[in-house]
């Protein structure tokens, strides 16, 4: 699909998303649950996104399901066109959900900073957690950067 350090042309992420949505459908249909697929490109990466009318989808709107289901449907991804996917997948509005209490995280260390601190640190996040905080801290006038390596690599917050 890709050389190595070369980024995904639109269609394959879009072959990605039809890949990935395939593999949710199915998921879905297993659990006996019914919701709405919506397939989108941006950033670079397929998002894929499921939504319903009722309440069926609360189970998996929690935010270590969606991570467990994000993983699983990557690999599906990967099994089927042989190169590593970095899709992200929303369910139930988990997405903004995630991104709310984030903000709150960064509001939180900010308040640190103004209280005196010289730095704050955030709990460790998965890779894309710590790309939305940094877009986030950005938004407000601070600087971050990650620190620590796989599962506790985590950001801190300065001042500009």
């Amino acid at each position: 699909m890709t050389m190595q350090n070369d980024e995904p042309t639109t269609e394959q992420l879009e072959r990605e998303g039809d890949i990935a949505a395939d593999y949710i459908e199915g998921l879905l249909d297993i659990a006996d649950v019914d919701g709405d697929l919506e397939l989108d490109v941006r950033q670079g990466r397929a998002y894929v996104s499921v939504e319903s009318d009722d309440e069926s989808l609360t189970p998996f709107a929690d935010p270590e399901v969606v991570q467990a289901l994000q993983e699983l449907t990557r690999i599906a991804v990967q099994r089927e066109t042989g190169e590593f996917s970095r899709l992200i997948l929303d369910v139930g509005g988990s997405r903004d959900t995630r991104r709310a209490q984030l903000a709150q995280l960064v509001d939180q260390a900010i308040a640190r900073l103004e209280d005196g601190a010289s730095q704050a640190s955030l709990p460790a996040m998965s890779s894309y957690e710590r790309k939305v905080v940094h877009d986030i801290v950005a938004e407000r006038g601070y600087v971050s950067e990650s620190y620590g390596e796989r599962g506790d690599r985590h950001t801190v917050v300065r001042k500009a």
